[in-house]
């Protein structure tokens, strides 16, 4: 499971010109899920997604998480995001799970993300073309690995 996280002072999902998800300050996770990701990555990937430092303490250090912050989580699922580009100019996508799996693995990543951050958590709108807006804050922008 990857999840390319971005620190945001805002982010929204748009679908066929209707907001489905937006935060204010918080994280935008965009979510891959792999063959073979179970309950052990996806409990992993959320408490990354919920306890990784990337928000500003006092004194100006990355030492706050979401938890701490209490800011918004936006979950968007991107199958793109676990392409295999290592070889050719064209992505090849044996290495993201079938749609079957990763809608299943993302939902459960959003239930689990959901029992656990109470501020609140927005999601895309899976297997969608989805407009994704975003204003990122640094930039601060991380790719983590469950």
């Amino acid at each position: 499971m990857l999840a390319l996280i971005q620190r945001v002072t805002e982010a929204k999902v748009v679908v066929d010109d209707a907001v489905v998800g937006a935060i204010g300050p918080g994280l935008l996770a965009l979510v891959a899920i792999e063959p073979g990701d179970g309950e052990p990555q996806i409990a992993r990937m959320a408490q990354r997604l919920l306890g990784y430092r990337v928000f500003a303490d006092d004194a100006g250090k990355m030492n706050l998480s979401l938890n701490d912050t209490g800011g918004g989580l936006l979950l968007v699922s991107q199958f793109t995001l676990a392409a295999d580009t290592r070889s050719g100019m064209r992505p090849g996508f044996s290495t993201a799970a079938a749609p079957a799996e990763a809608e299943l693995g993302f939902n459960r990543l959003v239930e689990t993300c959901r029992g656990l951050h109470r501020p609140g958590v927005e999601i895309g709108r899976f297997g969608t073309h989805m407009v994704i807006s975003l204003v990122n804050d640094g930039p601060v922008t991380f790719l983590l690995k469950a």
